[in-house]
């Protein structure tokens, strides 16, 4: 079996006017987050996991964005969520989470990966947030308007 890497990135999608685009999980109904995924090989630089993670889950083009892809140099060490632990090697119980942003236009097209999404809704920066089901995602909604100024 390919385990996943216990490194990965979080995107935030945002609009200029701080709506922020949230993706419902296909495997867990309910669950509300903004795009993530882990390195492919250790090797892989960070942007390149994030604007392949974009593209994968929402069609979203990284270079198309009006900002591209903003690297916030913030890192996240949590612990994998034991219902999610089988997908990492035995014995790996935490990930290391890279946060980047990027700025789109309202109305962007958003192409969802039906393997791995449901839905997509738009939410002010603080709904967003409020309806994350992941502590450290709803974390960096809230810290979007720092990240802007």
């Amino acid at each position: 079996m390919n385990y996943k890497i216990p490194e990965s990135v979080l995107v935030v999608i945002h609009t200029a006017d701080l709506q922020v685009l949230l993706i419902e999980r296909a495997d867990r109904p309910g669950f509300w987050q903004s795009v993530t995924g882990s390195l492919e090989t250790p090797q892989e630089a960070l942007p390149t996991t994030a604007a392949r993670e974009l593209f994968e889950e929402t069609g979203i083009v990284a270079d198309d964005a009006e900002f591209g892809l903003r690297d916030w140099g913030l890192v996240n060490v949590y612990e994998i969520y034991p219902l999610w632990r089988h997908r990492y090697a035995p014995g790996v119980t935490h990930n290391t989470e890279h946060v980047f942003s990027v700025q789109v236009a309202r109305d962007v097209k958003v192409t969802l990966s039906p393997r791995e999404h449901l839905q997509s809704v738009w939410r002010p920066y603080r709904e967003a947030a409020d309806q994350c089901f992941s502590s450290s995602n709803a974390e960096a909604i809230l810290q979007l308007p720092s990240h802007l100024a």
